[in-house]
């Protein structure tokens, strides 16, 4: 089942489900956190809860992509309280880059990159069902930093680059007592900027507080083994970069529960009715390819699992020719 979002003309939240070709409005006047909350709180299955409530009319998906009105999967009334997180260090990838990067380095000249590449791939799938190593994270900030498919991703003014990063995500409520449930996975961009990253690698952090972008559908049940995809480059046209993004436990080097742990496993991250949207990785840039995307230019990540691509132009502004400083006042 794949479940999604669009705003009404008068403004209310439509929860919308697909269970193949055709998508259906589901019969609640609720938004899919409110729903999420109830069987948090229930102890119900989000699938039984929408058999339960059934289904309205037909919607057609593309023409609501069109005009705007898809949402995020799942949204928080309080953006504040919507977290955007990562992982990175994650994927085999399509190609041996970082596997023959891994088999010729000697130890004592590894990059820290690659450290934690090797100890992902060494402990990141632990047969015993205990916690392995715990993998790179970062933060890319709160609910006004997600942004709805066909909507832009804003590069600042500050920055050096803007370019996407064809990712799935885990999107997750937490419940009345402080447990979390994972409804769903989506395509998600996550967005940095490459360029600041190269410069040194602690610059990561800041690279990754830019905004990001989910859906436009969410997939209910286990994540598959396996995922095929394919990531785009737009410009007008023409595509200037297509190549084909892999993920799905087959494909990594963590399990996707590992990667589960050692975010939930902060209490910061347990505060009940919360929203978490968390990204696995990618080993699929353009940037690596020396693409260097520019203003109006269309990302687009499709793969079949998901429904429809998620799709979202760049809108990069131009530097200043001198930036200011951001004024700080006293109480």
């Amino acid at each position: 089942m794949l479940l999604s979002q669009y705003r009404k003309p008068d403004g209310r939240i439509q929860v919308v489900a697909r269970d193949g070709t055709e998508a259906f409005e589901v019969r609640t006047d609720k938004t899919l956190y409110d729903l999420a909350m109830d069987c948090a709180s229930e102890g119900q299955g989000l699938r039984d809860r929408i058999a339960r409530l059934g289904l309205n009319g037909a919607v057609d998906m593309e023409r609501l992509y069109a005009e705007g009105s898809l949402l995020p999967p799942v949204l928080h009334p309080d953006p504040a309280h919507l977290h955007l997180t990562g992982t990175g260090l994650t994927h085999l990838g399509s190609a041996a880059t970082r596997a023959s990067m891994h088999a010729g380095a000697k130890a004592e000249n590894e990059t820290d990159s690659m450290k934690m590449f090797r100890m992902g791939v060494e402990g990141g799938k632990p047969a015993n069902g205990a916690p392995g190593v715990q993998p790179e994270w970062f933060y890319k900030g709160n609910g006004t930093a997600l942004v709805a498919p066909g909507s832009a991703l804003a590069s600042p003014e500050f920055a050096d680059d803007g370019g996407e990063e064809p990712e799935i995500a885990g999107l997750y409520v937490i419940g009345p007592d402080g447990t979390p449930f994972r409804l769903g996975f989506a395509l998600a961009n996550e967005f940095s900027d490459h360029v600041m990253e190269k410069k040194n690698y602690l610059y990561l952090a800041h690279s990754k507080l830019r905004p990001a972008s989910v859906g436009p559908e969410m997939l209910v049940g286990d994540l598959p083994q396996d995922i095929r995809g394919t990531s785009r480059v737009r410009r007008g046209n023409e595509v200037l970069f297509e190549k084909p993004f892999l993920s799905g436990e087959a494909n990594m080097s963590h399990s996707i529960a590992n990667l589960e742990h050692h975010h939930f496993k902060y209490p910061l991250f347990r505060q009940p009715g919360d929203v978490h949207v968390h990204m696995f990785g990618t080993a699929t840039l353009s940037f690596a390819e020396g693409l260097s995307c520019a203003d109006g230019d269309i990302f687009e990540i499709e793969a079949s699992d998901f429904g429809l691509p998620l799709r979202n132009p760049l809108s990069r502004a131009a530097p200043p020719a001198a930036l200011a400083r951001t004024e700080i006042r006293a109480l």
